[in-house]
């Protein structure tokens, strides 16, 4: 059996979801080819991580019918506070003294998987084939075809275009021949819900340390989501503390601001690497999200970049549609490369910069860390950038996102 289709969108994560959802009413034909079969649990990579929400992601996944399905509240981020351990000065932002309500939102990654979900089931331009696993892909001159396998057998997918969305270790930047740069930060990360004391309300914190940042992000009903790195070769020490001990470890590495820490839900453990594609775009692929980028989630910007990767080839895709262009053409292509390497090359500079300034010690660079807090938390316009980007209007701004906040 085999079936044609405009744009074939491999892996059906945050990213590939929210571009099925862009796509909608643009009279494309979209398959969406998943790996998880469709059961009440949501599918492994809508985990119980928390997601801090740029402004402009908020704005997109509300145009693109997706905020109403998430079932708890979001909670607003209205106020930063990034600090470094052993440096003086600190960096405090407003949300309210810039003139706007929040600067972003947290989110459970496993809602809004859900609110995709349900956003999903609604769409009429996409079809779903899962669970299925792709295996094998042929480039031709006016398209892709991909095998498609399932347990009842095989078929193949006519494509125009075809997008791997299929997370850091892409089966299909593989299949296509596209290489990787990957470092290891020789980190990992835990992740766990804890409450404390007197931790002021939607307040997001981000503290540096010699071995990796630590960062509590606003959760509704005053729970926190906490974020701590810890040098690969203490992970397992880590991981085998009990709660009460792990509790402590946290608070050593944090400090008192929001008080004590108490109650303490199930922790989640990740080894951290950078991955980059080294190029984009083949003949008629597309790589976005963790396919084309994984981050270091210092700054918390690997799904709001995936998100502006997804948007912007939602938007070259539907012009050229309306246009009566190819949509995957060598051009269109060159050009979505074109536009989203500044943003993506600003924010992996950004993540793995900042890893890297954290971790030395030496003391003229931790006195001109701490000018930096101070010139940033007093000088009037100077953090204006840093926002900018935060909120995601710093680079390539879809329409969906919304107009530009200073």
């Amino acid at each position: 059996m085999e079936t044609t289709c405009d744009v074939l969108i491999v892996g059906s994560g945050l990213v590939g979801s929210s571009l099925a959802c862009a796509l909608e009413g643009a009279g494309l034909r979209v398959t969406l080819a998943e790996a998880t079969p469709p059961v009440a649990a949501a599918p492994p990579s809508f985990d119980e991580r928390n997601l801090a929400l740029a402004r402009a992601s908020v704005n997109a996944l509300t145009a693109l019918g997706v905020w109403q399905h998430i079932a708890s509240p979001p909670a607003p981020i209205r106020h930063i506070h990034v600090s470094s351990r052993g440096d003086f000065g600190a960096v405090r932002l407003d949300a309210a003294a810039r003139g706007l309500d929040a600067f972003g939102h947290v989110v459970i990654a496993r809602e809004l998987g859900q609110a995709l979900e349900a956003r999903l089931a609604g769409l009429r331009d996409t079809t779903r084939l899962r669970p299925v696993r792709v295996n094998g892909i042929e480039i031709q001159t006016d398209g892709v075809v991909a095998r498609i396998e399932r347990d009842a057998g095989a078929t193949t997918c006519h494509a125009r275009l075809l997008v791997a969305a299929d997370g850091t270790d892409s089966a299909v930047r593989a299949a296509i021949g596209v290489g990787a740069d990957v470092h290891d930060y020789e980190q990992t990360l835990f992740v766990a819900v804890v409450q404390a004391a007197k931790a002021p309300p939607a307040t997001a914190y981000e503290r540096f340390t010699p071995d990796g940042p630590v960062a509590l992000l606003p959760l509704s009903g005053g729970k926190l989501g906490s974020v701590c790195t810890v040098p690969a070769a203490q992970a397992d020490a880590v991981a085998a503390l009990d709660d009460a001990a792990y509790l402590a470890f946290l608070q050593q590495r944090f400090g008192w601001r929001a008080g004590r820490f108490s109650r303490i839900g199930k922790r989640s453990r990740y080894a951290m690497h950078k991955v980059a594609a080294q190029q984009l775009v083949a003949s008629r692929v597309v790589l976005v999200g963790n396919a084309a980028q994984t981050l270091h989630p210092i700054g918390a910007q690997g799904f709001n970049l995936g998100l502006r990767d997804a948007l912007t080839l939602a938007e070259l895709v539907i012009q050229a549609a309306d246009e009566g262009h190819d949509i995957a053409s060598s051009e269109l292509l060159s050009t979505y490369a074109a536009r989203r390497a500044p943003d993506r090359a600003a924010t992996l500079a950004m993540s793995d910069g900042l890893i890297r300034l954290f971790a030395n010690t030496l003391a003229p660079l931790r006195m001109l860390r701490s000018a930096g807090f101070v010139a940033l938390d007093r000088l009037p316009g100077l953090a204006d950038g840093l926002v900018s980007d935060a909120m995601g209007f710093g680079h390539d701004v879809s329409h969906w996102a919304g107009e530009r906040v200073a």
